[in-house]
C-alpha cells in the first residue's frame, strides 16, 4: 500500500482484513467487489494463494474463464498439486468447451486423489459432452458408488442430456 508504512504485524493484519472483506463480498454474491479486495491483497503479497484462489473463483462467477485459468496457473506455479485449483481450472476449461484440457486437469487430480468422487463426476460430465458414453457412464458410476448424491445430481444435469435414453444411465440415476 503506497504511502502507508506498516510494521510487519500491522501489514499482516491489514492484508488479512482486506482478504476477509473480499471473502465477505464473494459469499454475498458480489464477485466484482471481492476481486477489488483480493487485488489489494495481491498488490502487497502477489503469492497469497488464498487471495489468488478466491479471485480466480470470482472471475469464474463472472464468466471470465480465460482470466480465471491464468490466475489458477499462478497458484499451480506456487503449489503444483493444489487440487482445488486443478479442479476449478478444469471446470473453467469445461465451460469454454475445451474438454481435453479439462480432462487433463481432472486426470492430474485423480493421480493425487484417486477416490475423489467430485472429480469423477465432472470427468463424467465432460466425457458425456464429448459423446464418450462408455467413459461417461463408467466415471459417473464410480462417483455414485463413492457418494450417492451424484445420482440425483446427474439426473438433473444438462451435461448428461446425450445419455437420457441410455438404460445404464437411467439405472444409475433412478
Amino acid at each position: 500500500m503506497k504511502g502507508v508504512h506498516f510494521s510487519s504485524d500491522d501489514e499482516e493484519i491489514s492484508l488479512e482484513y482486506l482478504y476477509n472483506i473480499g471473502l465477505g463480498h464473494a459469499k454475498r454474491g458480489k464477485p466484482r467487489d471481492a476481486i477489488f479486495y483480493f487485488d489489494r491483497v495481491l498488490l502487497v503479497e502477489p503469492t497469497h494463494t488464498n487471495a489468488l484462489f478466491n479471485k480466480a473463483n470470482a472471475l469464474g462467477k463472472l464468466g471470465n474463464y480465460e482470466e480465471a485459468i491464468m490466475v489458477y496457473d499462478k497458484i499451480l506455479k506456487i503449489k503444483p498439486d493444489h487440487p482445488a485449483s486443478l479442479l476449478n481450472k478444469g471446470l473453467a476449461y469445461h465451460y469454454l468447451k475445451r474438454y481435453d484440457d479439462a480432462i487433463s486437469c481432472y486426470d492430474k487430480i485423480m493421480i493425487l486423489e484417486p477416490g475423489n468422487a467430485n472429480v469423477m463426476y465432472h470427468k463424467a460430465c465432460t466425457r458425456a459432452l464429448q459423446n464418450n458414453t462408455e467413459e461417461a457412464i463408467s466415471f459417473l458410476e464410480r462417483a455414485i458408488v463413492i457418494d450417492s448424491q451424484y445420482a440425483e445430481k446427474a439426473g438433473k444435469d444438462k451435461d448428461f442430456d446425450s445419455l437420457q435414453n441410455d438404460e445404464r444411465f437411467k439405472a444409475l440415476v433412478a
